[in-house]
């Protein structure tokens, strides 16, 4: 008995500090999806970037994030889950450093490409390293106190990235990573212990089909305004970016073990919701990328002023998501998450109907508090309607295809709502802002009503049937 009184303080210990840890590196790589939004303009002023060089700021780290999000995972189960952990944070910081100290746009992009690099290694193994480190009667609490860190640093993103960016500089949203990778890591490899997972082989082949694929597309929005729609480099990105996402397909239905089960998308339910995330995600993050600059660029206001007015969109599902959790329980995930995506569409909507060079922000709050609101309703239920699809062995790896989807959604949207921007308007005015962000809004809306209409539609089932998953894929939820 005396023993084992001693064994619990000792593991009860050894469970907080593994909460603290992965908790705030969870923080960290969710907070530099948002942070950058509301640094754009002083990053463009300052290195003297275009539109094409700010998307690929932000598409840089959702983009390999994504791609790599599953591949990390593995990584961590095959090599081991502590020593991948602070080798991603190693990367992380490292990237964070480069970013800072970029003295131009490519240098900047690259650093934040090898930035979502060490995300993907690190977001996936937080979770995996929390549930072997605490009992799993108290894993309920463990993993509210990580997803809470999580949506605050979504939430709070914008905001932080302004306050740095006005009281300091641009380059303190890449420096704060620093001193928090350089504690964590220490701290990692003393407090927590090494675990490691199942050990399939790798499947780098369908890493890079997938890589390559999605760079391409992204690639070929981004410059078709630039080079024109059927000039060669465009024209190479988007049929070879298709022949090679073609191409990754066919390698995963035959592979051993692939990165990501297409087999899971014979259930209608789990493609109906995993379509619908990806056109959620092409219009809220594609406009999130125009709002932070519409409101300093047009707007005039700071940089943290920015912030601050973008919280009753990023902050709102803080207050939403609970109650839609709640509600979804009693009538089912589907009409929930459909409704969300619903008022998100209708917000973009009204914001495109109410935005003009000389508009006030009163006008613009009830769509930004009706975009919050539906992104809030979408959050949660989502996340159970896609394990709701699948049988509970194979909830890790559809959770890690559904983030991974979610990214790309993101990064896709940034680029195509960038392009619709760039076709008909620009940086030169105030007036020649709003012509471009209007129709790209009305894109976005249309993404997200496309996405209201999938949920909708689909069909409600249990469990999936067929051959249980091989786990050794999995990624545990981005947030």
């Amino acid at each position: 008995m005396s023993q084992q009184q001693h064994q619990q303080p000792a593991r009860r210990g050894s469970a907080i500090w593994a909460v603290v840890i992965t908790s705030v590196a969870g923080f960290i790589t969710a907070l530099d999806n948002l942070i950058v939004t509301t640094a754009l303009p002083s990053i463009r002023e300052d290195l003297g970037g275009g539109l094409e060089d700010l998307e690929w700021t932000v598409s840089a780290y959702t983009l390999t994030f994504a791609v790599l999000l599953m591949f990390g995972a593995s990584l961590g189960d095959r090599f081991g889950r502590r020593r991948l952990f602070v080798l991603g944070l190693g990367i992380f910081t490292a990237a964070s450093a480069a970013a800072a100290l970029a003295p131009g746009m490519n240098e900047l992009i690259a650093a934040r490409a090898v930035q979502g690099v060490g995300a993907a290694i690190v977001t996936p193994l937080t979770l995996t390293l929390l549930s072997a480190a605490v009992p799993a009667e108290r894993r309920g609490v463990a993993f509210g106190i990580w997803g809470a860190a999580s949506g605050i640093a979504v939430a709070t993103g914008p905001l932080i990235g302004g306050t740095l960016t006005e009281h300091i500089s641009w380059q303190w949203i890449f420096w704060v990573n620093v001193p928090i990778g350089l504690i964590l890591m220490p701290l990692a490899l003393l407090r927590l212990k090494e675990s490691h997972g199942p050990t399939p082989s790798l499947d780098p082949v369908g890493t890079v089909l997938a890589s390559g694929g999605l760079f391409g597309i992204v690639y070929a929005l981004i410059r078709g305004n630039i080079d024109g729609w059927t000039s060669a480099p465009v024209l190479v990105g988007l049929i070879g970016g298709a022949v090679l996402l073609v191409g990754f397909v066919l390698w995963e239905q035959r592979v051993k073990h692939p990165m990501l089960p297409m087999r899971l998308f014979r259930h209608r339910s789990f493609s109906a919701i995993n379509a619908a995330s990806l056109l959620m995600f092409l219009g809220m993050f594609g406009s999130i990328f125009l709002l932070s600059q519409y409101l300093q660029t047009v707007g005039g206001y700071s940089p943290m002023e920015a912030g601050v007015r973008m919280l009753p969109w990023t902050a709102m599902p803080m207050i939403a998501g609970p109650l839609a959790g709640a509600l979804s329980d009693r009538i089912g995930g589907q009409p929930v998450v459909a409704v969300g995506m619903a008022l998100n569409a209708v917000g973009l909507g009204l914001w495109a109907l109410a935005v003009e060079p000389d508009v006030s922000y009163t006008s613009l709050l009830p769509a930004l508090i009706v975009c919050g609101i539906g992104m809030g309703m979408f959050f949660a239920p989502s996340a159970n309607l896609v394990m709701s699809t699948v049988r509970p062995e194979e909830e890790g790896i559809a959770s890690g295809a559904n983030n991974a989807i979610r990214e790309v959604g993101g990064a896709i949207g940034v680029a195509s709502l960038a392009a619709v921007f760039s076709a008909q308007g620009g940086y030169e005015s105030a007036t020649r802002f709003v012509d471009g962000l209007v129709p790209a809004l009305w894109v976005g809306a249309g993404a997200v009503a496309l996405a209201a209409v999938l949920a909708f539609l689909m069909p409600r089932q249990s469990k999936a049937d067929g051959p249980a998953a091989d786990l050794s894929t999995a990624a545990p939820a981005a947030f």
